[in-house]
């Protein structure tokens, strides 16, 4: 991550705050508001309480991810699903440069509360680096984890992960599971984490093949993994068997609590820092953590999608991950609800609507995409319900349950009525040269 923030820094897209900041709440709010007015990342240079500068909103702009994989604008989707058909990729471990990192304490690292009612500061942006325990396969994802002390940090997992799995199969066994937190690795290991490809196969290759150079790791000094050598932060540890201790509550990606529960507890065994490190946070819920967490999501669309129905060109989960929108190249009637049904099946917990849009919709601004379903149709006959589906799988209550589904897309035999009016120039135009 350090070659991508000095490169946002050379070009001048990195806000900086020089100010003082208190972890508690302001770093939050600052970043916050920021993010409200600017899709850049955001640097805090210096953070009461710890010597690491913290960076923010580094995934937060679909452009910016585009440019991270080598994709055109607003062809994410097309072109990450040809990257991850590939295979094999030559990870190498190295042996640490001397003087390159620095044994350090929890304490030393940024303490954020984002949140008013937070049970505490948490590690938002944490990539979980761990081995299948019976295969060896390694496994990276993101998970939660809750400032407890040098020695205790309590994470919440998934029932959906890998991890969750690894850590039960182990925990059958009587056994802690091995696992290094990384914070601030190479964009590339981020992106990996967050998409989905079979569990037999190694997030870690699909990095080095992605690189298209050997990806070098290094020996962790305290258990017995590899991680990536660019990473500013690494927390090893393990997540101890028949183990749980009260987690939460946490302000999550849909803009509530989560409540607390009896979660995971991971023991400390030591930190390992890059001299010179940056510390990545994210707010759970904005947009740096939706088009990190939509990744896995439209991926998987993208794929089923496209096997089956010809015209599929791009995905997003606008504003979250509950609401996906699909743009097609229609080409015959009825093919919007065909999208509609193949999207609905492709997870079940949060796809709970769908809206399915023209060529010409901007899928990224809902404004845009309810405009079209409102003048391009009638309103009622364009609507697919699905009432009583269980959803989000914390949703055994009613209000997670239940489907629709929008055809927000032009009748073919009309398409000459909705041309959109232009005024030519807009884009040109600079108001300095206009207004006193």
């Amino acid at each position: 991550m350090r070659d991508y923030i000095e490169a946002m820094l050379s070009s001048g897209q990195m806000q900086i705050v020089n100010k003082e900041v208190d972890p508690q709440f302001e770093l939050a709010a600052v970043t916050a508001r920021a993010q409200g007015e600017s899709r850049r990342p955001i640097l805090f240079n210096n953070v009461k309480g710890s010597s690491l500068p913290v960076v923010s909103n580094i995934f937060g702009d679909r452009d910016r991810l585009c440019d991270m994989i080598g994709a055109p604008r607003g062809q994410f989707c097309q072109h990450w699903a040809e990257l991850l058909k590939g295979s094999g990729g030559e990870l190498v471990v190295v042996p640490e440069a001397d003087g390159e990192f620095y044994e350090a304490r929890v304490a030393d690292l940024p303490h954020i509360t984002y949140h008013e009612k937070d049970a505490g500061p948490y590690i938002t942006a944490g990539i979980f680096l761990a081995n299948d325990p019976d295969t060896g396969v390694p496994n990276l994802s993101f998970h939660r984890g809750m400032h407890i002390s040098d020695e205790e940090i309590r994470v919440r997992l998934g029932t959906t992960h890998d991890l969750t799995r690894y850590q039960a199969r182990a925990e059958a066994k009587d056994q802690p599971l091995e696992v290094a937190i990384l914070i601030g690795p190479p964009p590339l290991i981020s992106l990996a984490a967050a998409s989905p490809i079979p569990p037999e196969d190694s997030e870690m290759a699909l990095v080095a093949r992605l690189a298209g150079a050997p990806f070098r790791l290094h020996r962790c000094r305290h258990i017995d993994l590899a991680v990536p050598y660019d990473t500013e932060i690494v927390i090893e540890g393990r997540i101890l068997p028949h183990v749980r201790r009260p987690e939460a509550p946490f302000g999550e990606f849909a803009g509530y609590y989560a409540p607390q529960g009896n979660n995971h507890v991971f023991e400390v065994l030591g930190v390992t820092v890059r001299r010179g490190a940056y510390y990545h946070a994210l707010i759970c819920g904005s947009p740096e953590d939706h088009r990190l967490l939509e990744l896995a999501l439209n991926n998987r669309v993208y794929n089923h999608l496209t096997a089956t129905i010809p015209g599929i060109l791009d995905v997003a989960c606008v504003p979250n991950l509950f609401n996906t929108v699909v743009k097609i190249d229609k080409s015959y009637e009825g093919q919007p609800q065909q999208v509609i049904l193949g999207t609905m099946g492709v997870h079940h917990d949060f796809v709970k609507s769908v809206m399915v849009v023209d060529a010409d919709v901007d899928m990224n601004d809902l404004n845009d995409v309810y405009w079209a379903y409102l003048t391009r149709g009638p309103a009622d006959s364009r609507v697919m319900v699905f009432p009583g589906v269980p959803g989000f799988y914390r949703g055994s209550k009613p209000q997670n349950w239940g489907r629709i589904g929008f055809d927000c897309t032009m009748p073919l035999d009309r398409r000459d009525e909705f041309e959109r009016k232009r005024i030519p120039g807009v884009a040109g135009i600079d108001l300095a040269d206009y207004l006193g």
